[in-house]
C-alpha cells in the first residue's frame, strides 16, 4: 500500500528557506500524483494490494497530504506540481500510447484532475498549489508536442489547484484559445521566454504574446515565467548561465511593464 513513511522534501526546503532573501517565497517543486498512473498505467500499480484503483487514488492523495503538511508545519507556503502527463495527452502520439495500455486519452485528462483535487482536498490553509505542465527539458529537447485544447477544460475548469505554468515558448504548444476555460479566481502564467536555447526574446514579442493570451483570459489572471527549468537534471540544457541571468531579468522587466 502507497503511504508516507517520512518527510521527502522538507529539508531540501529548510535549506532554500535559509538561502532567501527576507520577504522572498521559496517554493517546493514535487512531482504530480498522476505520474504513478500514466506511464505505466493499471499495469504499473500492484493488482494484490490494489485490485480497485480507487483506494490507490485516495492513498496517493493522503499521502501527499501528509507531505504537504509536513512542509506547512517547517514554513512552506508554497508547492508546485510537475506534470507531464496532462501535456503530453496534447500529442497525438502519446494519446495513441496511451490507449495502447488500454487508457482512454480522451477520460484521463478528468480522472487526473479528479485525481489531484484530492490531493488540493487536503491541502492546509494559507498554502498555493500549483501545476506545471512540461513537454520534456533534457539537455535542451523535448518530448511532446501539441496544444492544450484536448486537455484544458479538465485542466482549466475542474482541477482545484490556484494556478498553471503552461508552456508556451513555441509553436509546439499550439495557441492560446484553451485559455478561456480559465475562470475567475484562477492564475495562468505563460512560459513564453525559453529554458532550452540561449538566444533572448525580444520585449516586444513578449509584450505582443501577452496581448494575444489576454483575448482569451483576463490580463489580471496571467503571469509571465521562463517555460521550464533552467536544468531539470544535472546534465544541464545549453544554455550559459549569463544567458539564463539576462533571461530572468528580462521576465521581470516585461513584468513589471505589463502588469505595473
Amino acid at each position: 500500500k502507497v503511504r508516507h513513511v517520512k518527510d521527502i522534501q522538507r529539508a531540501d526546503f529548510e535549506y532554500l528557506k535559509s538561502q532567501v532573501a527576507k520577504g522572498c517565497t521559496p517554493k517546493v517543486t514535487i512531482p504530480s500524483p498522476t505520474m504513478l498512473h500514466f506511464r505505466g498505467g493499471r499495469a504499473g500499480i500492484s493488482r494484490e494490494h490494489y485490485p480497485e484503483l480507487e483506494p490507490f487514488y485516495q492513498d496517493v492523495a493522503n499521502a501527499y497530504g501528509d507531505e504537504l503538511r509536513s512542509l506547512a508545519a517547517a514554513g512552506c507556503t508554497y508547492v508546485q506540481m510537475d506534470d507531464t502527463n496532462l501535456a503530453y495527452l496534447c500529442d497525438d502520439k502519446m494519446r495513441e500510447a496511451a490507449r495502447g495500455r488500454g487508457d482512454d486519452p480522451d477520460e484521463l485528462p478528468h480522472r487526473y484532475a479528479s485525481f489531484i483535487n484530492r490531493v488540493v482536498a487536503q491541502k492546509p490553509a494559507g498554502m498555493t498549489l500549483t501545476v506545471h505542465l512540461c513537454r520534456g527539458n533534457f539537455q535542451s529537447t523535448w518530448a511532446a508536442q501539441g496544444g492544450y485544447e484536448p486537455v484544458a477544460q479538465a485542466l482549466l475548469s475542474e482541477m482545484n489547484v490556484d494556478g498553471y505554468f503552461l508552456e508556451y515558448d513555441d509553436a509546439r504548444s499550439g495557441d492560446f484559445k484553451p485559455l478561456r476555460h480559465l475562470p475567475a479566481g484562477k492564475t495562468v502564467v505563460l512560459g513564453l521566454v525559453t529554458t532550452k536555447l540561449g538566444q533572448l526574446e525580444s520585449k516586444d514579442d513578449l509584450k505582443r504574446r501577452i496581448d494575444e493570451a489576454s483575448k482569451y483570459a483576463p490580463l489580471d489572471q496571467l503571469c509571465l515565467s521562463p517555460q521550464c527549468g533552467f536544468s531539470s537534471t544535472v546534465h544541464g540544457n545549453d544554455i550559459a548561465v549569463q544567458a539564463q541571468r539576462a533571461k530572468l531579468a528580462l521576465v521581470v522587466e516585461v513584468a513589471r511593464e505589463v502588469w505595473n
